[in-house]
């Protein structure tokens, strides 16, 4: 019987037992998909990655992203957090203060630039695909009963419901305030109804509660086995086409921080850079923390 050796981190932070817990399976080549999918279940983790040999030798590796219930296209958290595992079992991370590879996912190659050290580190990586508009404004009416929300809490600023994707779709709902934000409930039953089987919403508010960050923000998924996720830098990579929407940014490189899993106990900060030339997104990247909590082996 093989053993698989697998690592779990807590990411969008630079403290252990906070931000989002991810867990890691090295050494993934010749599993199948149904034996992924029953070891992502097993951890029972927002997410689950699965380390293999890259197609093209200079990335760095293959990534194949699981939820406990479907495979993702692409994912922030892993994609962080992977890549700092990676740059701490790296010997060049020994002798640079940075190291940058590519990493295929099925969304396509993400480019990363990892600090690492002491079992810990940074990451950022660029967007593969930027965010785009895959469907019609949802009514408000509907998103507030699906949440338990009042229709008046639905929306604030310029910002309204919108739809994006930057690999993986998203509803994305602006809330009123952080009372709101808090309220906020949804179940399986309740999303699909109101949006359809499958829906992953991100709601935000420009309310922080903190200077230093510049939206709150909550993501349920509940179809995809994520009653609430702590951090989703897959969301907020989508949240990018909303900002160009409602926001008015102008040419230049803006830096936002986004709050995430404060209602959970488990504090994250994801931070999203914002390349703006004429009016159009050029580029964008997410990037923050990661921490090394546990390591061990599969025997399967």
């Amino acid at each position: 019987m093989p053993a698989r050796r697998y690592a779990t981190l807590d990411v969008f932070t630079e403290t252990a037992l906070a931000g989002n817990p991810l867990a890691v399976v090295l050494d993934a080549e010749g599993l199948d998909e149904a034996a992924m999918q029953a070891i992502a279940r097993e951890f029972n983790l927002s997410e689950t990655v699965f380390v293999m040999p890259p197609a093209e030798s200079r990335h760095r590796a293959r990534l194949r992203i699981f939820t406990p219930t479907q495979e993702l296209a692409f994912a922030g958290h892993p994609t962080v957090g992977t890549a700092v595992l990676l740059a701490l079992s790296d010997e060049r991370a020994e002798v640079a203060d940075a190291v940058a590879f590519g990493l295929e996912e099925e969304v396509g190659v993400v480019p990363c630039v990892v600090e690492a050290g002491e079992g810990r580190g940074r990451a950022r990586f660029r967007l593969p695909r930027l965010p785009e508009s895959w469907g019609e404004e949802p009514d408000a009416t509907a998103l507030a009963g699906a949440l338990g929300l009042s229709p008046a809490e639905i929306g604030f600023a310029r910002h309204r419901p919108s739809r994006y994707s930057a690999g993986t779709p998203f509803h994305l709902v602006p809330v009123r305030n952080l009372d709101a934000l808090a309220r906020a409930r949804a179940s399986a039953a309740s999303l699909a109804e109101a949006l359809g089987p499958g829906a992953k919403v991100f709601l935000y508010t420009g309310e922080t509660g903190d200077p230093a960050h510049d939206f709150r923000a909550r993501m349920f998924a509940p179809a995809a086995g994520i009653v609430e996720d702590p951090a989703t830098g897959g969301a907020v990579a989508a949240f990018a086409g909303a900002l160009m929407q409602f926001e008015p940014l102008g040419s230049g490189t803006h830096d936002l921080r986004i709050a995430q899993g404060f209602e959970m106990g488990r504090p994250s900060e994801i931070l999203l850079q914002l390349t703006i030339e004429d009016g159009a997104l050029r580029a964008a990247e997410i990037g923050g923390g990661a921490v090394l909590v546990s390591e061990g082996v599969l025997h399967l």
